[in-house]
Order: C-alpha cells, then structure tokens, then sequence
C-alpha cells in the first residue's frame, strides 16, 4: 500500500493549487483524477484565456448560505498573492475591465504554472485514475484507486461541480461528503443563460446575436437591490437580490451575456426579471424633445436610442401584444403625432421591461454550481470538517460562490491555500 501525508482529489484549479502548495511545505502529496486531460475547465475558461482572478475581489462578491464563510480564506490569500505567482512565472496578463485578470497568451499559461508548482512541492500525479472506494480506518483514509489502494491521514476533496459535464464532471464530491456525515445544500446551475417559454420568445428570437448594456435585476424584491456600475473599479454592494449593469446577449431561446449570467445566480424559478434596456439614457424625455420640427416616424427616431433590430421588434411588439390598446396607435406614424404621454408609456416598456424566464441552459452551459458542501460543517481557517477530522472540502464542490468575472477562480486559490497552509501546520505541530 502506498502511503502519503495527503491525498487530494481533483486536478483543477484548488486541487492543482492545494497539492502544489501542501508539498512546497513539506508534505508528501498524492494529486488524482479520473479525466485524461488535467485541468479541462481552467482550459476553456475566459474563452481560451482564463479570467483567473479579480483585483476587488471581498467577501460581497460571492453567495453562499453563510455569507461570511469565505472571509477567513479570502482574507489570507489574496488576489496580489495569485498575481505576484503568476509574475513569478512570467505569464503575460491584462486587466479587461472591473479587476477582471486575463492571461495575453492562453489558459494553459495558468495550468503550466500550476503543474510547475506541484513539480517543485514533489507532488505525484495519477491521471487519469478513477477512485473506486474510500474509507477511513485507524490508518486515515484508504482510497481503491485504478491505480491500486493509497492511504494517508488527510483527504482533500477538489472535485468540482456539476456544470460542464462533458468535461467530466460529477457529484462524487457531494456523495463523498454526504458519505462520512456532512450536509449539502440544494444545487443548481449559476452563471448561465436564462430560456424562455417558445411561443413567448416568438417576437424576441430574430434578435439572436444582439447585444447591448442593460440594467437587469429580480422583480417583485422587497430588499434593496445590489449592482456594479459599468465605470466603477469595484463592485458597490451585494445583498439578497441582484442588479447589475452589464452587456446583455439575445439568443434564439434567450438572453446571455455578463449581465444575465450574473443574475442567474440570484433568480429564482418562477419570478420575473426586470430590464431596463436604455439604462443610461432618460428615453422619455429624448422622445419629447424629438418632436420639434421633425418629420421622422417614430420607429426611426426611436433607433437612434437603440440598436435598429431592437427598435423594430420592440414597435412590432408592442403593437402586437395589444391591439388597439397599445401606448401608441398603429395610425400614428410620425414621431410628431404622438402625444408626451404616449411617449412616456413607450419608453416605460423598455425601462421596466419584465419578463419571465422557463428556465436555464442547465450545467451544460453554466459555469459553475450554486451551493455544495454546506459550511457549517467545515472549519473556515482549514476547510476541515469538523465532526470528521482530516477530510477537507475545497473550491467549488463547497457551497461558496462567486460573481462572474474571477471571482470563482480566487474562491480555488484561497480556499487551496487555507487547507494547505492548515495541514502543514498540523504536521509541524
């Protein structure tokens, strides 16, 4: 039987980085994964070039049913402390946009690194190795692997969720912790495109590849809403229910883009978004002040405030829904026959437009899973459990999760390097 201080399950992200840092420490370290390729989601993240962390990076930034959980570990790894190894290893990076941290280059700029971390710790790699069993016995924890039976007094669980499943993802981290005691709470696609009902989609899906800035958010919410301003460096503030000002992206069966990824994670089946699609702009007051000495009809001044497509089908649209009782009557054509009121109503539909989605693209299309191992059973300085000592939880398998944009890739390096950091530390002790 092979025996090391630790095992750890998973070669993503957190696996990569705990394993890396936990041998760098002192530790004889055993990194295992089923799948064939090493870290496949780092790979085809930030299209190509992994967004592999955010400069704002707090504790607002991410859902989790305690929200105060990632504090410890985001505190004591911070995004500087990811920069300053990428520096290290002379990846070339740029800032996009909101601290959002893209390699120039590749993703498998990022995984290189990664792997050259954990040759310098002497970590061993089994890939691909499926593990069979595990059990925890007088000896610690015993692994049946395709590889043959391992042990060691700690066990890190890095799985991963369940979103990408072509890639190979699974619920073996929530089976392994449901297994030794631990609770889960309820999963379920985040960072995805929302779908709607067809027939109500009808009028929208000409639209598919459309994008613009809007304002997006949850209706009938009773907390204040939380958002991030398109020119600001950081985030604002986060609470219960989302708003964000982002690109939004129509599609056939949809809307995508950043702004509706980011609340995805906040809406709930059932309840209705709100979208503001001129978020900057007062559109009722341009209208008004349109009509003086102007000969233009209404579809073509409204086009001037908007994207042409979305103008006509929103014109089309609102004549549709509503026959006769419309903001503005078919027979007025021109923009300087329309009373203010008319005008006010027209703008008012794409200011406070709500609609409500069917559903989402589910994990084949999202980025990461909402919730997971639930944190009360786990130690926020080490992500240790607490009634099942040596078995620790990181990255996205734990219910802790983050806004688009780095976010979920800093939650990985933190939350590695706390459980490294703790296990070293108990070895020493």
């Amino acid at each position: 039987m092979n025996r090391f201080d630790v095992l750890v399950i998973g070669a993503g992200a957190a696996g990569l980085h705990c394993a890396a840092m936990a041998g760098q420490l002192g530790l004889k370290v055993l990194l295992i994964d089923h799948a064939e390729k090493v870290a496949e989601k780092i790979r085809i993240s930030g299209g190509g070039r992994c967004n592999f962390t955010n400069r704002h990076t707090t504790p607002a930034n991410f859902l989790s049913a305690d929200s105060g959980f990632c504090r410890e570990a985001l505190e004591r790894y911070t995004p500087q402390d990811f920069i300053a190894l990428v520096k290290r290893h002379r990846v070339a990076f740029h800032e996009k946009h909101k601290g959002q941290l893209f390699c120039d280059q590749s993703s498998d700029d990022i995984i290189t690194l990664l792997l050259s971390e954990c040759a310098a710790g002497g970590v061993q790699r089994w890939q691909p190795c499926a593990v069979k069993d595990v059990r925890h016995g007088t000896g610690g924890y015993e692994l049946d692997t395709d590889r043959g039976r391992v042990t060691a007094p700690r066990l890190v669980v890095a799985t991963g969720g369940l979103p990408v499943p072509k890639i190979g993802a699974t619920d073996f981290g929530l089976k392994l912790a449901r297994q030794f005691g631990l609770q889960t709470t309820d999963t379920r696609p985040a960072l995805v495109p929302l779908t709607f009902d067809a027939a109500q989609w009808a009028p929208f899906a000409p639209l598919a590849g459309l994008s613009l800035v809007a304002r997006v958010g949850t209706a009938n919410t009773k907390t204040a809403a939380c958002g991030i301003s398109m020119r600001s460096e950081s985030p604002e503030r986060s609470c219960a229910a989302g708003e964000f000002l982002e690109d939004l992206l129509f599609t056939h069966r949809g809307l995508s883009g950043p702004a509706i990824l980011q609340i995805s994670s906040f809406w709930q089946p059932g309840t209705a978004l709100q979208l503001d699609l001129a978020p900057t702009q007062d559109l009722a007051a341009q209208l008004i002040a349109a009509k003086t000495g102007s000969r233009r009809q209404l579809g073509t001044t409204l086009a001037e405030h908007l994207p042409r497509r979305l103008a006509e089908a929103w014109m089309a649209h609102q004549q549709a829904a509503a026959p006769g009782k419309q903001p503005l009557p078919p027979a007025i054509r021109f923009i300087a026959e329309c009373g203010n009121r008319d005008l006010q109503a027209l703008a008012a539909t794409l200011k406070t437009w709500q609609v409500t989605p069917s559903g989402t693209e589910g994990y084949r299309k999202a980025e990461v899973m909402l919730g997971g191992v639930d944190t009360q059973g786990l130690d926020p300085d080490t992500l240790e459990s607490r009634q099942q000592p040596g078995l620790h939880f990181i990255g996205e398998v734990v219910d802790v999760t983050g806004w688009l944009g780095g976010y979920n890739f800093q939650w990985a390096w933190a939350s590695a390097a706390a459980c490294a950091r703790g296990m070293a530390q108990t070895q020493v002790t």
